[in-house]
Formats: C-alpha cells, sequence, structure tokens
C-alpha cells in the first residue's frame, strides 16, 4: 500500500492541470486511486434524481478528486514545499523539506 505525505486536514497548493496555482485544504485522501479531494478545486455538477434528502433533484456542484502528483503541501508561511520524515525523540515527524521546520 502507497503512503502518502499528503494527509486530509493539510492546505495544499495545485501544481499542474487545469486547476494549477489554486488552493485548498484537503478535505479526503482516497488511497485506492492516488487521489485527494481538495475544498473548493475541481468543481464538477452532477445531476442528481430527486431522493428522501434532497426531493428536489436537479444539479448539485461539488468536488472532483485530484491525482496526488499535481499537489504540493503548503507551510505555515504560504510557501510549496516537499515532505519528509524524521525521528524527533521516540515521535516520527514530517517536516519541510525547503525550511526544514516539523509540520
Amino acid at each position: 500500500m502507497t503512503k502518502f505525505k499528503i494527509k486530509s486536514g493539510d492546505t495544499v497548493k495545485v501544481i499542474a492541470g487545469d486547476h494549477k496555482g489554486s488552493e485548498g485544504k484537503v478535505l479526503q485522501v482516497l488511497k485506492d486511486k492516488n487521489k485527494a479531494i481538495v475544498e473548493g478545486v475541481n468543481m464538477v455538477k452532477k445531476h442528481t434524481k430527486p431522493s428522501a434528502q434532497n426531493p428536489q433533484g436537479g444539479i448539485v456542484e461539488k468536488e472532483a478528486s485530484i491525482h496526488m502528483s499535481n499537489l504540493s503541501l503548503f507551510t505555515e508561511k504560504g510557501e510549496t514545499t516537499r515532505v519528509g520524515y524524521r525521528m524527533d525523540g521516540d515521535n516520527k515527524v514530517r517536516f519541510s523539506k525547503k525550511s526544514n521546520e516539523v509540520i
């Protein structure tokens, strides 16, 4: 199974594709497809049938997934960075390769 360096709750920037330059928070990581769903990025219109939750039906706009290779993590300073792992005492922590600070 693949280990991803981006987790849900992280702030990321899209670095390739149609939505290059947009930023958002990771809502969900889809491990089996190597993709992530980012808040407010890659919005698609989905036609829904009337149901108990949505009696009217109609067209709903929602986020579609983006491949992990097209995402880059944001640090607190607002710069994109690659992620590394190291031992901090007994704990394994993620750190920014650009600024060497713990994420």
